[in-house]
């Protein structure tokens, strides 16, 4: 789940959660979801400490072991805290944990006495190893299993072959947290500020069973607030959790959620009638935010977005020939310029996007990949060689399933009037709010469907193992070996040139085989009133980041 931002306009799937895009998004790059900031005049003293948002959707999975998309890894991201947590620019500090030791067979983190859940109870290395067994469990059916699999014995569990009482992670008494790897792991620290390696208690957990993380009641936080209201589709209350153990940091007494609206417009009526804090601005309301002479802010949050092709049974896009046809006639300069229309946006050429480093330089620099050029009439040509491998008279509609923000729709009537005028090809919308959505991308009810992805962690892996057969995220359930044998090999060694190649010739099969279809690199354009200081925003963690806000 990234950790997204608001892309008020388009979820993602995870980084923390990072959330699929709303046209897609997770997958803590989790697919992408989006928030805006908004803040509700009032008068009295608690109101002046009270920060008000918009969410676009409300957040689909509050259960940390299960939470694959950036609006939950948001909310999360508030409520909960690991091990470490993510510092102004993403690195880890400390959390829970005060101290740690690390090298590439294990780990030893020393935990602090005084963290505290939100009932008052005590947070003890027993949390970390009960909260994580549940996401390699079977049972769970965690999509974010695989991102424990540097834990001895994690992949095996999960696979069903032995139990979760394996997993490399051992309580030496309530403060020490003990890890066996099961391969080296140079970002580990990092991982362990992510939403799926967030503690857990048990007892709490076993009172609330399946309906864990469904409602205010089924939760027990232990980050700076505590989830006190909910109502569904509608609205949600943090409150400051006093039993925080740096509670004395954190100034907000509350983070009010009263609205839930994909229309932008009615947000940017908020901003400048003074009721917003904060506005992400999209193609429509950029051009009235410089009318009214807004001062504007620049964001880029990490994710990446792409068309994903479903390769199952039945599927037309699982012709390599239809996809090839699909990429000569994409024009990624002219998307970006007449749909996504906001400055600073980047057109897609790869899966990792350029702000990711590599050895000495950026991943992008060092490993570029040039898309081929627009060819109309070579991809016609490929039509045809697509029927006879699918032995068809004629390619059926597709279906592209979106999310239903202005962005979503602009994007699918785009594509639709692309394939049909360009390929002869019917595509068939299929707009879906954002928890839908991703359960029908789980469930492969797609022929295409327009994603995105946050990182969850500040490495090249948190985007190249995406493709990989064993990734609960890979939504189109493509596969091949040598990918797999590619990123294997990058997890196997903490040798930084050997892990780069690997997962740049992993990257450029996924490509050539056009598993996706690299669109736009997301850049946020936004707003902000003078009111508020302390916002931070990054490209790891939970974006928006209103922990230590100051309302002046």
């Amino acid at each position: 789940m990234k950790n997204n931002s608001f892309d008020f306009n388009r979820p993602t799937k995870a980084r923390h959660l990072k959330m699929l895009a709303g046209v897609l998004v997770s997958t803590i790059s989790f697919v992408i979801g989006s928030i805006t900031l908004l803040t509700v005049g009032q008068s009295d003293a608690l109101a002046e400490k009270t920060f008000n948002l918009a969410l676009i959707t409300e957040p689909p999975q509050l259960n940390s072991t299960r939470a694959t998309d950036t609006v939950s890894g948001f909310i999360l991201g508030h409520l909960m805290e690991g091990l470490t947590r993510y510092g102004k620019n993403g690195e880890a500090i400390p959390g829970v944990a005060t101290e740690w030791t690390v090298n590439d067979k294990s780990a030893v983190f020393k935990l602090r006495k005084n963290a505290k859940w939100s009932d008052g109870s005590t947070v003890t290395a027993h949390d970390f190893v009960f909260g994580w067994r549940l996401v390699v469990d079977p049972k769970t059916a965690s999509e974010y299993a695989f991102i424990m699999y540097f834990l001895k014995n994690a992949e095996a569990i999960s696979k069903g072959s032995m139990p979760p009482t394996a997993l490399g992670v051992t309580a030496k008494d309530d403060y020490t947290l003990e890890i066996t790897f099961e391969k080296p792991c140079g970002y580990f620290v990092g991982l362990t500020a992510f939403a799926t390696y967030f503690p857990v208690q048990e007892k709490f957990y076993a009172s609330r069973g399946e309906k864990y993380g469904a409602d205010a009641k089924d939760i027990l936080t232990n980050g700076p607030f505590a989830l006190t209201e909910w109502t569904h589709g509608a609205s949600l209350t943090m409150d400051k959790n006093k039993n925080y153990w740096n509670a004395s940091a954190i100034h907000l007494d509350r983070i009010a959620i009263p609205h839930i609206t994909p229309d932008p417009m009615a947000r940017f009526n908020f901003f400048k009638n003074k009721e917003i804090d904060e506005f992400e601005l999209d193609k429509d309301t950029l051009p009235l935010a410089q009318k009214e002479g807004f001062k504007m802010k620049n964001h880029n949050d990490g994710s990446v977005y792409f068309m994903e092709f479903n390769f199952q049974e039945g599927k037309p896009t699982r012709s390599k020939s239809l996809r090839k046809a699909i990429q000569l006639v994409f024009n990624t300069d002219e998307y970006v310029k007449k749909i996504v229309s906001v400055p600073g946006t980047k057109p897609g050429t790869g899966l990792v996007p350029g702000w990711v480093r590599g050895v000495k330089d950026s991943f992008r620099k060092e490993f570029p990949f040039n898309p081929p050029k627009v060819d109309v009439a070579a991809a016609k040509k490929l039509i045809e060689a697509a029927k006879k491998e699918l032995k068809l008279a004629q390619i059926p509609p597709l279906v592209w399933l979106t999310g239903d923000t202005p962005l979503s729709a602009r994007e699918a009537e785009y594509f639709q009037s692309q394939f049909k005028t360009k390929l002869g090809i019917e595509l068939k919308i299929d707009k879906q709010i954002f928890k839908q959505r991703l359960a029908k991308m789980t469930s492969g009810e797609f022929d295409i469907v327009a994603a995105g992805w946050g990182p969850d962690y500040a490495d090249p892996m948190t985007y190249a193992d995406l493709k990989t057969s064993w990734n609960e995220n890979n939504r189109g359930r493509y596969s091949n070996p040598e990918v797999d044998a590619l990123i294997k090999k990058a997890q196997a060694t903490s040798n930084q040139k050997i892990r780069m190649e690997a997962m740049a010739a992993a990257e450029k099969i996924v490509l050539d085989d056009v598993a996706i279809l690299p669109t736009y690199e997301r850049n946020n354009v936004y707003v902000t009133s003078d009111r508020v200081d302390g916002v931070i925003r990054r490209v790891i963690g939970a974006d928006p980041d209103l922990t230590f806000v100051n309302i002046k």
